[in-house]
């Protein structure tokens, strides 16, 4: 079933994004490396930032002769994410689309919950949900001033199932679920439509090797109405409508890619 997923991709470049600059947090490897590449094919001119500077990613997209620039950017700063803003603004142009992927989560260890440390807990919360809020209030006015702008937030599945062992990630991926809602319904009157994307257990570049994660995906793979392994390349489909003109009556919603695990 793997191959045959793979095969009716097309890999073609296409054009939906053409001349749009969108701003993608968390992009230096794994699932946001390979939203990099895929707004790249579709033509977006590209502003990645990450915990630390996501150079192999600038580097492969350069080489490739797509339009890109980036750097490191802690998302919980506000004024590093206003810096990064302006600086995507001056290098690239008006920022009018935005993809928070910026989060913790392979870095985890499962556990009970009661045995989670306070200080990662607060700083779950802290990088998931506020720094997704942090690069909304900053590109924000850009996409006033236009009068348009496309948001993407990436929630998780776990939202759904209360999946057990990571209660701190699980908490900050429902929170950022109900900042959708919220900011969408403030935004909606300027023009900026603001929905999530809401992917199942993939296997991306900081899962795979991971002690716990053959028995976590076997047991995905099993709850799945399509039953096989979820890659980064099946969320790049889904993420390019999101953030084109395809969707633009579109705001507030949550679409989850996993398969079929959650029905939502």
């Amino acid at each position: 079933m793997q191959d045959q997923a793979k095969a009716h991709r097309t890999g073609a470049a296409g054009t939906r994004l053409r001349g749009r600059v969108i701003l993608l947090t968390g992009a230096a490897q794994g699932i946001g490396a390979q939203y990099a590449r895929a707004l790249a094919a579709e033509g977006a001119h590209l502003a990645l930032c990450d915990i630390e500077a996501p150079t192999a990613i600038l580097a492969e997209l350069h080489a490739a002769g797509y339009p890109a620039m980036g750097g490191p950017c802690d998302v919980t700063d506000r004024q590093a994410v206003t810096r990064f803003v302006a600086e995507a603004t001056e290098t690239l142009g008006p920022c009018t689309g935005l993809v928070n992927n910026a989060a913790i989560f392979a870095a985890l260890t499962p556990g009970r919950f009661e045995d989670i440390p306070s200080d990662q807990f607060d700083r779950v919360l802290q990088v998931n949900v506020r720094g997704t809020f942090e690069c909304i209030r900053a590109v924000l006015p850009g996409m006033r001033a236009a009068g348009y702008g496309k948001i993407v937030n990436i929630a998780s599945g776990t939202a759904f199932k209360g999946t057990p062992g990571l209660l701190h990630y699980t908490a900050s991926k429902g929170a950022v679920i109900a900042l959708t809602r919220v900011a969408a319904r403030e935004a909606g009157p300027l023009g900026v439509r603001i929905n999530c994307l809401t992917p199942g257990f993939t296997l991306s570049e900081g899962l795979i090797g991971a002690e716990s994660t053959e028995e976590i995906n076997r047991m995905t793979v099993a709850s799945r109405c399509l039953q096989r392994d979820m890659l980064p390349e099946d969320l790049s489909g889904t993420l390019a409508y999101l953030l084109s003109a395809d969707s633009d009556f579109m705001t507030g919603q949550n679409i989850v890619i996993d398969g079929g695990s959650v029905m939502h």
